[in-house]
């Protein structure tokens, strides 16, 4: 990893935090994801080779913690106190994101499984019925493709091919719109109304479904930048 050879706050912080794929490895651990797989699956454009010295580098630096899982052969990769106190970096710089760096999303940054990879990290557990709720995502736009979400008070599963249970209910939406309401540039309701989100199965079932999210981390922020953006222009 990069040394800076300068005796300084910043340079010291830099060099453990600012490799490319660091922070978002940190985002990871934050979002919850504690194996090796899990942390890929949020990033799938990284190389295990790189991910593993990443996490060997954060290890080394006292961030992230390495144990043994309850289940054999498993490793658990656990933010230490010092890498918790991170969310006080990666939330701002996220902020700063909001303001100065961030649109609609580009046709690269679309990619239907991570999405739902991300909203399933997000699932608020104690709000879903009891028993299991099949959610199917009829994606459509670019890379379109159909994936299901498993929800139930104790687990919450993405699955990338049918998971063999009827669906309950059945959500249509382009990628790119899924990704807008996603981050909070625009509202769930507001896309129902027209047209943009249409979704199949019982009434009440469709109706408490937007209260099962809890939507990006970012949505808060993305939110408030709207309104004020828009009390500005007005």
């Amino acid at each position: 990893m990069a040394k800076y050879h300068q005796y300084c706050p910043v340079a010291r912080a830099s060099e453990i935090f600012a490799d490319r794929w660091t922070p978002l490895i940190v985002r990871e651990l934050l979002a919850g994801s504690r194996h090796f797989n899990e942390i890929q699956r949020g990033l799938p454009n990284i190389s295990r080779s790189l991910l593993v010295s990443r996490l060997r580098h954060l290890e080394n630096a006292g961030v992230v913690e390495r144990k043994t899982s309850a289940r054999p052969n498993v490793t658990e990769y656990l933010l230490t106190e010092q890498g918790r106190d991170l969310k006080s970096v990666i939330e701002p710089l996220g902020v700063w994101g909001v303001k100065w760096a961030f649109a609609a999303p580009a046709e690269e940054e679309m990619d239907p499984a991570l999405l739902l990879w991300k909203i399933h990290q997000r699932i608020d557990r104690r709000a879903v019925p009891l028993g299991r709720t099949v959610v199917e995502f009829d994606i459509t736009g670019r890379k379109g493709r159909r994936l299901w979400l498993v929800l139930g008070p104790n687990e919450v599963s993405l699955c990338l091919k049918p998971p063999g249970f009827d669906s309950d209910l059945i959500l249509r939406a382009d990628v790119a719109l899924l990704y807008r309401v996603w981050v909070g540039h625009c509202e769930y309701y507001d896309a129902v109304r027209r047209g943009e989100i249409v979704v199949e199965g019982p009434r009440e079932l469709a109706r408490a479904l937007p209260g099962w999210f809890m939507w990006s981390p970012m949505a808060g922020f993305v939110r408030a930048h709207r309104e004020q953006a828009g009390s500005t222009r007005s």
